[in-house]
Formats: structure tokens, C-alpha cells, sequence
């Protein structure tokens, strides 16, 4: 079980055109997935192969990943923790799955993780500012 997660959320231009794979570049773009130095776009073909088996809702093997896209195991393995740290991705039955099974029940997780997040740091910032007698 992982303990620590890392959630970024990034403002960033939306695409103009009506384009699914824009758009999915986007969305995980703006979730901090995605970056200028993933120069074959590997952690986001990982993420769409994710997408794509989220309906079944059958974990993928990160050999299967590989194999599927044509990537090294090392390659998938990395970007899986790094979507495993996000949170957007869980651990199961020998493989990864997408946390819950559409995009929009995706957000509606990370909003939830983001408003425990913050709550904690509230609550840590009033003890403080009470030890600090602010």
C-alpha cells in the first residue's frame, strides 16, 4: 500500500480543436502526467492502455503493457509508478488498473484526494499558528 501521493494539477491550454487524443494529452498534462522530457509520449500510451482496459476491468501486467506498446518493461515499470504515486492508478491481482473505471470518476478521486490533503494542511497550519500563539 502506498502511503505517500503526489498529486499535481497544472493549468494548461486546452486544445482547440475536437481531437479525443488531444484532449486525453491534455487532461493528463493538466494531472501533471505527462512531460516535455517522455519524448516518445511513453507514460501517455501507457496511461491510454490503461484507459482502453478500464471497461473490462481486468488488471494489465506490466509485461502485457510492454508487450502491447512496444516498450521495454523498465520503461512501463517507471511510468506505472509514477501514475501508482499519482494515485490514478491502483495495484491489482498481479497488474494495474485505473482506479476507477472512466475519467470523470477519476477527477472526481483526485478532487477527494486533494480535499483531504488540504484539510490536514489546514488543520497542521491551526496547530502551528496556536504553538506560535498567532
Amino acid at each position: 500500500m502506498r502511503y505517500l501521493q503526489r498529486i499535481t494539477i497544472m493549468s494548461v491550454r486546452k486544445p482547440v480543436q475536437k481531437n479525443v487524443n488531444q484532449e486525453l494529452q491534455w487532461l493528463g498534462s493538466s494531472l501533471g502526467l505527462f512531460n516535455l522530457r517522455d519524448k516518445d509520449k511513453s507514460c501517455f500510451r501507457v496511461f491510454i492502455e490503461l484507459i482502453k482496459n478500464a471497461k473490462m476491468g481486468k488488471p494489465l501486467s506490466s509485461d502485457e503493457i510492454a508487450y502491447s506498446l512496444g516498450l521495454s518493461r523498465g520503461t512501463v515499470v517507471h511510468h506505472l509508478n509514477k501514475l501508482l504515486d499519482s494515485g490514478m492508478v491502483v495495484e491489482a491481482e498481479r497488474g494495474y488498473i485505473l482506479r476507477v473505471s472512466n475519467l470523470r470518476g477519476l477527477i472526481n478521486e483526485v478532487e477527494k484526494d486533494l480535499e483531504r490533503t488540504l484539510e490536514e494542511l489546514r488543520g497542521m497550519a491551526e496547530e502551528i499558528d496556536k504553538s506560535l500563539g498567532l
